[in-house]
């Protein structure tokens, strides 16, 4: 049985994140269990429901930027011991199930590791506090005009 470039590239290598960052399989825990919900007599027979694990914390492909951010931002979803758990029972097929996994790690650790663009602190130009302040003038002048006279 000839295996596709898609099987060979996941499970043997690992997950690609990016250019960069390849998680090896050897980090990777996968599981297979037997999914929930129905489904008759194949979902009571079959380990379909696919588990991966990942420790963010022990993972040797990281420098210490890279982990700060999975943890900043995927801290939520971390156990106690930095692992991070990915679970796919959408179809009935095991093997789908696992690429659907590993494709769902490196989507979460992909955006994980965008580093947000530093907002550029930017002032209203002269013209613009102007034309706010006499728009605010106008404003006051009205509502003094509606109010009743004072009595002497």
């Amino acid at each position: 049985m000839r295996k596709t470039d898609r099987e060979s590239e996941l499970p043997e290598r690992g997950i690609r994140v990016n250019e960069s960052l390849l998680i090896p399989a050897s980090e990777l825990e996968v599981s297979a269990s037997r999914s929930g919900g129905p489904g008759g007599q194949h979902v009571n027979t079959s380990s379909t429901r696919v588990e991966v694990v990942w420790n963010v914390l022990a993972s040797a492909i990281l420098d210490a930027g890279e982990r700060g951010r999975i943890v900043r931002a995927l801290g939520s979803r971390l156990t106690a011991g930095g692992a991070l758990r990915i679970v796919a029972s959408d179809t009935r097929s095991q093997r789908q199930n696992r690429d659907l996994a590993h494709e769902r790690l490196g989507a979460l650790v992909r955006k994980a590791l965008v580093v947000p663009k530093a907002r550029k602190r930017t002032r209203p130009h002269r013209g613009a506090v102007e034309e706010r302040l006499a728009e605010k003038k106008l404003r006051a002048g009205k509502k003094r005009d509606r109010r009743p006279p004072p009595e002497d």
